[in-house]
């Protein structure tokens, strides 16, 4: 619970400390007055780094990135038509730069960025008291931390746009993009800094019981390896976590994003939630997550749905386990005994994203809020398998061991001498609805066109949202290489 007090702490400093306007002006929320910081209590110099985590948790968790990011990909659509009608137009690939939500992506993963920024200045003060060399361990690896979590800001922000600017110091004046290819290597140099300096633990070992650690710079490296098509590094990088033998899977898929699995031996990430076992009074979560992809007579808002494409897909799979979390279907009561209304409207879905499904009895006594205590599932170690397997595939090597274990976990059997089409067909049912991963893949193996109805290479990416394009005219710029 470490990390989490530290959480709640930053988070009430950064609610005193700025207002959401143009992602330029805003301050880095975890610098306070350089006057009410003493640099010389290294005991603290944790604090900043909690600020990072703090605006992961209430930006970059904002409920309308959720839907921007994983309604492109045939699979998933945005489950309701009213005031957000704009998402349906988003996964049919007609975009409108007006749209707030693009604003709303672009301003908080840059926000987390500026908080970065912020913390590793705060860090860098801090160093210049360390006397021992317990404390510039520590210092090494909180930067690490901070590095990691923002080259994933970075990573989602090339994933949504392409090229963005490298926001290197938060008194930047040239707002310029970068190329996506520049921005990637930005990320690389951030995640081996990581990767030399924090601890090769799991999460769930770590000292902040749930910080980022070595491997999670890892698995982020890999993703971006692969999208990049440099397989023997992604091999490589994923070679190392699977042979640290401190991860596994998660024996019970249908557990796994619900609140037992909470930062179980699978997670390289989560973004942590609690209610600290208390019915009543102060929780840490991440708004309305949760609540924005739950049926309506649960407490939710009613969004994101599983489109009937997918679930014949995998129904024609024999898919059991995977199918059965993955996808709530409206007319049913899940084994838990939650009954799922049918909307009976066709304005609203009647499936929902099974994976954001916490059963009201595993709520705490006296919570009622859909998703309550629950965690935001990011990086998982299926994830580094199937890149494993793909990167080895790519390479002429054989991929079935990885693979299979995610087969084997799902209750599907095994096959022999995989290939890359069988292996982005489990990831398309393994990672449903989780982070964009389906789209990103058909758009990294050049599939898209082939696949997704409406796709031309125009619009891969989102549109620079207009309110940055009419306050920030040097975005128009051609992006530079470096």
């Amino acid at each position: 619970m470490k990390l989490l007090k530290y959480i709640m702490i930053a988070g009430l400093l950064m609610v005193s400390a700025t207002s959401c306007n143009d992602w330029m002006d805003i301050l880095p929320e975890s610098t306070l007055p350089e006057s009410d910081v003493d640099y010389t209590k290294t005991s603290e110099m944790y604090m900043p780094v909690s600020g990072v985590y703090a605006k992961l948790r209430t930006g970059g968790m904002h409920w309308v990135i959720w839907p921007l990011t994983i309604v492109r990909d045939g699979d998933v659509w945005s489950g309701r038509v009213d005031d957000q009608g704009l998402l349906v137009d988003f996964g049919n690939f007609r975009y409108d730069n007006s749209f707030w939500g693009l604003n709303e992506m672009w301003n908080q993963y840059y926000g987390m960025i500026k908080v970065a920024n912020g913390a590793l200045t705060s860090l860098d003060a801090y160093a210049e008291h360390i006397s021992n060399d317990a404390d510039r361990t520590n210092y090494r690896a909180y930067c690490g931390e901070v590095r990691i979590l923002r080259a994933y800001a970075y990573y989602r922000l090339t994933q949504a746009f392409g090229d963005v600017t490298i926001l290197r110091d938060n008194n930047q004046s040239d707002l310029t993009r970068s190329t996506k290819d520049a921005v990637e290597r930005y990320m690389l140099e951030d995640l081996q800094y990581a990767i030399e300096n924090c601890p090769k633990v799991r999460p769930n070992e770590a000292a902040h019981f749930g910080a980022v650690t070595a491997y999670t710079a890892e698995a982020l490296a890999a993703k971006i390896r692969l999208n990049r098509g440099e397989y023997a590094q992604a091999e490589a990088l994923t070679d190392d976590i699977i042979g640290s033998n401190k991860f596994q899977l998660y024996s019970d898929f249908y557990n796994l994003f619900k609140i037992p699995g909470k930062l179980c031996n699978e997670s390289l990430m989560e973004c942590q939630c609690t209610d600290f076992g208390m019915g009543s009074g102060e929780e840490v979560d991440a708004d309305q997550w949760f609540v924005f992809q739950g049926p309506g007579n649960l407490g939710g808002w009613n969004f994101v749905g599983i489109t009937d494409n997918f679930i014949n897909w995998a129904q024609a799979r024999g898919e059991t386990i995977r199918l059965e979390t993955s996808v709530l279907v409206g007319g049913t009561t899940t084994r838990d005994g939650d009954e799922i209304n049918l909307q009976g409207n066709v304005n609203n879905t009647n499936t929902w994203n099974g994976k954001a499904y916490t059963p009201t009895n595993q709520l705490t006594p006296g919570r009622t809020k859909y998703g309550s205590n629950n965690n935001i599932r990011i990086l998982r170690y299926a994830d580094v398998l199937l890149i494993n397997a793909e990167a080895k595939v790519r390479q002429g090597k054989n991929g079935d061991q990885p693979f299979n274990q995610v087969r084997t976990r799902a209750q599907m059997p095994t096959m022999s001498n995989v290939t890359v089409d069988q292996i982005l067909d489990e990831r398309r049912m393994e990672l449903v609805c989780e982070w964009g991963e389906r789209y990103n893949d058909l758009i990294r193996t050049g599939l898209a066109a082939n696949v997704l109805s409406g796709w031309i290479e125009s619009v891969k990416y989102y549109p620079l949202p207009l309110t940055q394009l009419q306050t920030v005219p040097t975005l128009k710029n051609d992006p530079k290489s470096e």
